[in-house]
């Protein structure tokens, strides 16, 4: 179809619905971001909310993941289209009989933007930098497969040469693991096990502490496909293609600019009017007239993810179970779905997405607005009188506050209690997490490998992504043992069991399981759908 006539009637139709008559491109003679991005292979790009930081140590988000696998690379990457496991730094590797011991060999040409070779003591360096407790890395516990790598972070053993690393030589470097894990080699591609520059970080602050100066421009220094060419808090970070990248020749993109949009009408805005090539989360309200109007920018794909709000169970009145059950059990999830979410996501009952690996949950809220007006009146809420004051928070977003305004009335209507609402720009909502200074909280997971361990050993003792002040020893015991289990279905019985006592104690509260509803524009290529919205930056291409 003729690009012009396309975005004219593209205008047309937003103006019927949004009463404004905005430009797009090809519409007159203005030239757009997008335009000129098409002609000189330069992405622009929203991945959400502005960066907490680029340090892959210290992060623990979304859109932190996207920026950051572009310019940093593990031992291994992931194929573009289904996200099998392919070489990266490292070009081969060997695993002994027993599944324990991995012996990666690390090519010759991987680089530092810095000009130094990376070394497979690069990669022992930074694990030992994340498990290094002063850091106070969330997500530390991503590491834990490895031998003794708990063991270092809590200090039970103080010298790191007992943790299961080693540089054979500057090309070789062997990973030992306390148990077989099925699932290592996808782990690998998480940001946590990515190496960084430490003779670079030294230079800009202590590596075992937060607040590290190395990640700003002129300071960083990555072996990505991309550099870090410049960064402008709340307007742009701005990548270019590495020419010291040892796969440089793959790369077609010439730079990619990320524009941090909180909100996602924004982001529509911007998109409808050519300054960016996609919306990283399509309005509710716009869905409709997405489908029906331009369904050849429009995706939405199944996402290994799961929506669900966090209890402080440390404050009252949510330190009571009866009390979050209620909480969880008065709520239709069919209806926030279908009323709200307008995306046909699966309503979720349970923590873990149905058929991740072939597991499926079968513990399941069951939602009864009856048994949950008895829980509360247990509780002594009856028909929520001397219910104290609770705040909901979220982080900004439309389509989160839509969702909270939602469940906010539900609870009014079915229990008789009130929820305030509090709204809080990206950055200070992670730090309210993190210092349990809520009452509940939105909060999604992506999984970070195909696997139920994903979506539940966050709720350990030991996960600083738990953030619910919730602990039980008998899970604790249960995720150990799954960890520890070779045989498949004893192993997903242990998660069973764990997740009934998830159930019944409620220290989060499942709502849907992601469907990933986004816009990309047809000139984007190289960009497939999958379940983990994973797009290696080295593989997208724009073709006007």
């Amino acid at each position: 179809m003729d690009e012009t006539k396309h975005s004219c009637r593209w205008i047309l139709s937003m103006a019927l619905v949004i009463i404004a008559v905005l430009a797009f491109p090809g519409c007159g003679p203005r030239t757009t971001a997008v335009d000129e991005g098409n002609a000189n292979q330069t992405l622009y790009i929203t991945v959400g909310a502005e960066p907490e930081n680029i340090d892959p140590h210290v992060v623990s988000g979304v859109p932190e993941h996207h920026i950051i696998t572009s310019l940093i690379e593990g031992l291994v990457a992931e194929d573009p289209r289904d996200l099998h496991v392919v070489p990266g730094v490292a070009e081969s590797w060997e695993v002994s009989e027993d599944g324990l011991v991995y012996t990666f060999h690390l090519r010759d040409d991987a680089m530092w933007t810095h000009g130094r070779a990376v070394t497979a003591d690069d990669f022992v360096q930074s694990f030992r930098r994340i498990l290094t407790a002063s850091l106070g890395s969330t997500y530390s516990y991503m590491l834990f497969p490895m031998k003794n790598a708990e063991e270092y972070l809590n200090g039970t053993i103080t010298d790191f040469s007992e943790v299961g690393c080693r540089a054979i030589d500057d090309r070789n470097l062997e990973i030992t693991l306390k148990e077989p894990t099925p699932y290592f080699l996808s782990l690998l591609n998480h940001y946590t096990w990515f190496p960084v520059p430490m003779d670079v970080v030294k230079k800009h602050g202590d590596p075992y502490l937060p607040g590290n100066r190395w990640t700003l421009p002129g300071n960083f220094s990555g072996n990505g496909p991309f550099k870090l060419e410049s960064w402008e808090q709340n307007n742009k970070l701005v990548v270019v293609k590495s020419d010291t990248y040892w796969d440089s020749d793959t790369t077609r993109l010439n730079s990619i600019v990320f524009r941090p949009m909180e909100k996602s009408t924004s982001a529509e805005a911007a998109f409808r009017t050519g300054q960016l090539h996609n919306i990283y989360n399509l309005p509710q309200d716009f869905i409709a007239i997405y489908k029906r109007d331009f369904p050849e920018v429009l995706h939405m794909d199944p996402h290994l993810a799961v929506y669900f709000y966090r209890f402080n169970t440390t404050r009252e009145p949510l330190n009571d179970p009866r009390v979050r059950k209620a909480l969880a059990m008065a709520i239709s999830r069919q209806e926030i779905v279908d009323n709200v979410a307008k995306a046909g996501q699966p309503p979720a009952l349970s923590m873990v997405p149905p058929d991740c690996a072939g597991y499926t949950s079968r513990a399941r809220i069951e939602e009864n607005i009856e048994q949950a007006r008895k829980l509360l009146a247990d509780a002594g809420y009856p028909n929520g009188e001397g219910f104290p004051d609770v705040e909901l928070l979220y982080n900004t977003d439309e389509g989160h506050r839509n969702i909270a305004e939602a469940i906010q009335q539900i609870w009014s209507r079915n229990l008789n209690i009130n929820v305030t609402l509090d709204n809080q720009e990206w950055k200070v909502y992670l730090d309210s997490q993190r210092s349990l200074d809520y009452g509940i909280s939105r909060a999604g997971w992506t999984g970070d490998y195909p696997d139920p361990n994903t979506f539940l050993d966050m709720w350990t003792s030991w996960s600083e992504q738990n953030q619910t002040g919730w602990s039980n020893p008998e899970y604790d015991r249960l995720i150990r043992e799954a960890s520890n289990e070779l045989n498949p279905e004893t192993r997903y019985e242990y998660f069973q069991k764990a997740e009934e006592i998830l159930a019944d104690e409620m220290p989060v509260m499942p709502i849907y399981f992601y469907t990933r509803v986004y816009a990309l524009r047809p000139e984007v290529k190289g960009w497939y759908s999958n379940h983990l919205d994973h797009h290696p930056w080295k593989h997208i291409y724009l073709e006007p």
